[in-house]
């Protein structure tokens, strides 16, 4: 089975500047409609794909659909993106393109930072100096 083995955090990185640059706005391959946040970007793994497509169960994107909404047709559209817990697919239902898009741009610039942050942490404690001997073992 295919596995979506791309870096979490360069995948958002990646979904933000397509965002940024309006990638989606009007598209000549689906004028008929609004393009779809992730399913319309180069971030899903089966954008533009017509065989061998990865199962959604795959994507790195996963960690952040809660559980409960993993088996759902398109589970992308279960992300919260914010503390409300409104998803992409309330705003598919409730909101406007605009408020969408400026959501999905918040949520994405702070999990990137979050991320970021916890790598650097894991990178520093990583090059702390380990130490040699617990204190339990230097008292007796």
């Amino acid at each position: 089975m295919p596995e979506d083995n791309r870096d979490v955090l360069e995948v958002l990185k990646s979904e933000f500047r397509f965002l940024e640059n309006g990638g989606y706005g009007v598209s000549a391959r689906t004028k008929w409609r609004p393009q779809f946040i992730l399913e319309d970007s180069p971030t899903c793994p089966n954008y533009d794909s017509k065989q061998d497509m990865l199962p959604c169960s795959e994507c790195v994107l996963m960690r952040f659909v809660p559980r409960d909404c993993r088996g759902e047709r398109v589970p992308c559209r279960h992300i919260a993106l914010d503390v409300e817990g409104y998803t992409i697919d309330t705003f598919y239902r409730l909101g406007t393109q605009e408020e969408l898009e400026a959501a999905w741009a918040d949520w994405l610039r702070k999990t990137i930072q979050r991320l970021e942050g916890e790598s650097t942490q894991q990178q520093g404690e990583s090059r702390a100096p380990k130490p040699i001997y617990s204190a339990a073992v230097a008292g007796g």
